[in-house]
């Protein structure tokens, strides 16, 4: 295949083509030989350094291989083992500044790898709380960035990361941080593309490279053209598309960015193959299997995978000296203020034991104050109950002895003249008013449940499903075991409600099949479950929207029982209340 590629290079163009070939081949190589001399001498200075106890200059020295192993051989091991030996030096100077440093270095290193985005988001964290702390707010930046990079991958995109980069971009231009503001650019250029929302990708996109070629930064002027390739793609526009993707390719190649390379391949392949230019699809093709191949099969890879154990293991044996220094350190402090203790042991006993019995005093009042606001609590807790109970019965009374009255009245009165009505009239009307006495019972019904004053909350709950069943396409099933204890009116229609306002989250939000209703019921406890075959949902970690979850818990607390949801995506939820019956 060479000797063909080199035949055709001289039919084609001459012998110059061949020496422009050879020239370009021999520079790659002069380039890389000299690369490997730089790092040669560096070694040698940064073992001097360390013989001479110059941690600092070390540290910075660590850094600096790490970035010229980078730029030789691309993602790989040696330059972690540099990052890391340079953490441990700053860590050794007691310098914060340049370990959190170190930290965003590794942490973004470690984003070029899928597989290392959970240790590469660790790193980051813990990097923006120091800076956070100490108000470095261009760290900050950078570390916001970074956790960005990180949250744009992931499927789905966060709801906020639009927010947080238009915020992050916002902070890079008013502390001037150039570079920043391009990459959260480029950012909001590449969440856009994954919206599906191709005019602000193209806006964010060219903004960035206008910054990135000012700033003459190669990896984020590709990784520009790469996001306005999407766009173009996106639009059918395949040869402008690759046009733009041979760009990005250059600048990766240059970079050694297999990663890169591999995204660009299986994008030009998808551009050829819907041009039906399916034999350039193909070559791309191929190209992308490599690539991968090159990433994640490497030995440099894996070699990185372990080598943040290994980390892990060093910088426990780093912390694990700094303890034990400073333990020594603090025995001798110790030593010294055994004496100064022993004199005044007398004086501070009398002063301990005043102090136990402040402490005492001030625990017992606290004790005093938290049972007084419990029971404030309770209090309006039970009014505001009683206040909506009172109210519904209120409004039930009235559209039973007024607005149903009045229904009924027209209704009548409609069926003693139906013979001066013309049908297509007396047809529609008949139902019309049908269906608003129905309605007007639903509503007094729900406000006020005539089973469950009369009949008791089994009953009551048995008719509150069956209706439910007669307007939803959701099957609801009740199941009760044993027999509920007499309970007072406040409980029972506290119950009743919970298992209304639980069924009603079931049929608006759960988009479930079937929901059952399970009341277990003893002398002492009753169980009540509500389980549904929907979407799920995290419970736990979700703000509510409305008030009916938190009624739900409020009520509950107020019986004294206990409530629990569990939910899992894709499997539905089930809600679990415990209520003892000693107190009803």
């Amino acid at each position: 295949m060479t000797r063909t590629f080199t035949f055709f290079l001289l039919r084609k163009t001459g012998m110059g083509a061949l020496l422009l070939l050879g020239m370009s081949v021999w520079c790659q190589q002069e380039w890389a030989v000299a690369q490997t001399a730089t790092i040669d001498s560096l070694k040698k200075e940064i073992k001097i350094l360390v013989l001479n106890n110059k941690q600092s200059q070390a540290a910075k020295a660590y850094e600096q291989l790490g970035g010229l192993y980078h730029q030789l051989y691309g993602y790989n091991k040696y330059t972690m083992d540099s990052y890391f030996n340079s953490l441990k030096y700053y860590s050794l100077l007691g310098d914060s500044v340049g370990y959190y440093n170190e930290h965003i270095v590794i942490g973004d290193y470690y984003t070029h790898d899928y597989f290392m985005q959970v240790y590469a988001e660790k790193y980051l964290i813990k990097a923006r709380q120091f800076f956070e702390r100490t108000h470095n707010m261009p760290k900050v930046i950078e570390c916001r960035l970074g956790l960005a990079n990180i949250a744009q991958k992931r499927d789905p995109i966060p709801g906020n990361l639009v927010k947080e980069l238009r915020e992050t971009e916002r902070m890079s231009a008013f502390y001037k941080q150039a570079f920043s503001q391009a990459y959260a650019l480029n950012l909001l250029a590449n969440t856009y593309s994954r919206f599906k929302k191709p005019d602000s990708a193209q806006y964010f996109a060219t903004r960035s490279l206008v910054i990135a070629r000012r700033l003459n930064v190669s990896w984020l002027i590709g990784l520009n053209y790469f996001y306005l390739g999407i766009v173009e793609q996106f639009r059918d526009h395949s040869i402008a598309a690759i046009e733009a993707y041979q760009k990005s390719y250059k600048l990766a190649e240059s970079e050694k960015n297999v990663a890169m390379l591999r995204e660009l391949s299986k994008h030009s392949a998808d551009s050829y193959s819907r041009m039906g230019d399916y034999e350039q699809a193909y070559k791309w093709s191929l190209k992308t299997l490599d690539f991968a191949n090159q990433f994640y099969e490497s030995e440099q890879t894996k070699s990185i995978r372990l080598q943040e154990l290994d980390s892990q293991i060093k910088t426990l044996a780093v912390e694990k000296q700094l303890a034990e220094e400073q333990s020594q350190s603090q025995r001798f402090l110790n030593s010294m203020l055994v004496g100064i203790l022993i004199i005044s042991i007398v004086g501070v006993a009398a002063l301990v034991f005043l102090r136990r019995q402040q402490k005492l005093i001030a625990r017992q009042q606290a004790v005093i104050a938290q049972q007084q606001i419990r029971q404030l609590e309770l209090k309006s807790l039970r009014a505001m109950i009683e206040g909506q109970e009172g109210e519904r019965s209120r409004i039930a009374r009235d559209l039973h002895d007024g607005l149903g009255i009045q229904l009924s009245r027209i209704k009548l009165f409609v069926e003693a003249h139906q013979e001066q009505l013309p049908l297509s009239v007396k047809e529609p009307l008949n139902q019309f008013l049908d269906e608003a006495c129905t309605e007007t019972r639903l509503i007094a019904s729900n406000l006020r449940p005539y089973a469950l004053s009369t009949f008791g909350l089994i009953p009551a709950v048995e008719d509150l499903v069956q209706k439910l069943n007669l307007v939803n396409q959701t099957k609801l099933i009740l199941e009760h075991y044993g027999e509920v204890p007499a309970l007072g009116d406040e409980a029972s229609v506290m119950i009743y409600r919970v298992v209304q306002e639980l069924l009603n989250n079931a049929l608006k939000h759960a988009d479930a099949h079937k929901v059952t209703v399970q009341i277990m019921a003893s002398d002492e406890t009753t169980l009540i479950s509500v389980d549904d075959d929907g979407r799920g949902g995290d419970f736990e970690n979700t703000v509510p929207k409305g008030n009916g979850i938190a009624n739900i818990k409020s009520r509950i607390s107020y019986l004294g029982g206990q409530v629990m949801w569990q939910s899992e995506a894709e499997k539905g939820t089930s809600v679990m209340i415990s209520l003892p019956m000693l107190n009803y």
